[in-house]
């Protein structure tokens, strides 16, 4: 199995693209330079040495210097020794909404935003439960199922937005039937499951589902994050605030009473979460902790062995090679023969 140590360094790579438009930028810049000299290619041959070709190549390899180097920081890993861990602990699946209003910024930065840093803090909560995690919008997923690998874990978390699923709404009630059906059904204890969404679409069945959940054992709380105000909602296309067919701001409101509900309906909790992770961290983590615990075993990989040194050794002979590269050749050019007077 292979995997990243530190996945939040790869999010340097975008940084590519700028260094790509960099590049252009120069090159435009060089080449209109040259054409207010006069006819280019007549204007290349009076810079001695000049090679355009040299100096494409020489950003290639600044490129792919910078790749590597980030791909090394990330320290790409492989399992070498696979053990059967036994653990005490609780079924946890996560059901969270990755919906458009998800996206509001009436809890900074954004409520989902939010929502993946209170599950990061939970998962170092939870050493001994196993975890899996569902994302919905109008259509629910299971997007990776139970677990006691948490570095996996977080990297599926990070790589959850709102445009993993086109179908928009709040299908809270589907939610919970992909996560009941995530759980082992022939156990009726040891289940939980935490619902984390706004609760902005009303979903009738909401209720319906979770009680269908309880009845095979599953515990359901809810996590509502956003502001009872509401607060307007980014439109990436005009760089605005998003309209409805009448021009006017839609607004993202916090609908509290349906999460209260499946949190009651559920047999479990309900909290809040605007700028208080930590305490509702601790709720939660006191919620599961006092459920029946079980006994369950899983093969995972105890032992990695780290490549990020191949990859540093590569930028670094990328940059060597890059440094001691002229963008002047330095072949002398044919002197032009004398003429006689």
């Amino acid at each position: 199995m292979l995997r990243f140590q530190h996945t939040e360094y790869l999010w340097a790579l975008t940084l590519l693209l700028v260094l790509q438009l960099a590049f252009l930028a120069v090159s435009w810049w060089k080449r209109r330079s040259i054409k207010k000299m006069g006819d280019p290619a007549l204007v290349e041959k009076l810079f001695t040495g000049y090679s355009r070709k040299r100096f494409i190549f020489k950003f290639v390899l600044i490129f792919l210097a910078f790749f590597f180097g980030v791909v090394g920081l990330a320290n790409l890993q492989k399992g070498s020794r696979m053990e059967k861990i036994t653990r005490k602990g609780v079924d946890v699946v996560i059901a969270l909404d990755v919906s458009k209003s998800m996206l509001a910024s009436d809890v900074q930065p954004d409520r989902l935003t939010r929502a993946k840093q209170l599950i990061t803090k939970l998962m170092d909560k939870l050493e001994n439960d196993r975890i899996g995690l569902v994302v919905f919008a109008g259509n629910a997923y299971l997007q990776m199922p139970l677990t006691i690998d948490y570095s996996a874990a977080k990297m599926y978390l990070s790589t959850v937005s709102p445009d993993m699923i086109p179908t928009q709404g709040t299908a809270i009630g589907q939610a919970i039937q992909t996560a009941d059906d995530a759980f082992n059904k022939k156990e009726r204890k040891h289940k939980a499951l935490i619902v984390i969404s706004d609760g902005e679409d009303h979903d009738e069945t909401a209720i319906q589902k979770t009680k269908a959940a309880f009845d095979n054992g599953v515990v359901t709380n809810t996590i509502g994050i956003g502001s009872v105000t509401g607060s307007p909602l980014p439109d990436p296309e005009t760089g605005g605030y998003k309209k409805d067919r009448e021009g006017n701001t839609v607004i993202s409101k916090l609908n509290e009473n349906e999460l209260k509900g499946i949190a009651y309906a559920g047999h479990g909790i309900y909290e809040h979460l605007e700028n208080n992770t930590d305490e509702v961290v601790t709720s939660l983590a006191t919620k599961i902790d006092s459920m029946e615990q079980k006994e369950f075993g899983e093969n995972m990989f105890t032992d990695y062995n780290s490549y990020f040194q191949y990859f540093l050794g590569v930028t670094l002979a990328l940059l060597l090679i890059e440094f001691f590269l002229p963008e002047v050749s330095t072949r002398k050019k044919k002197e032009l023969p004398a003429t006689v007077a």
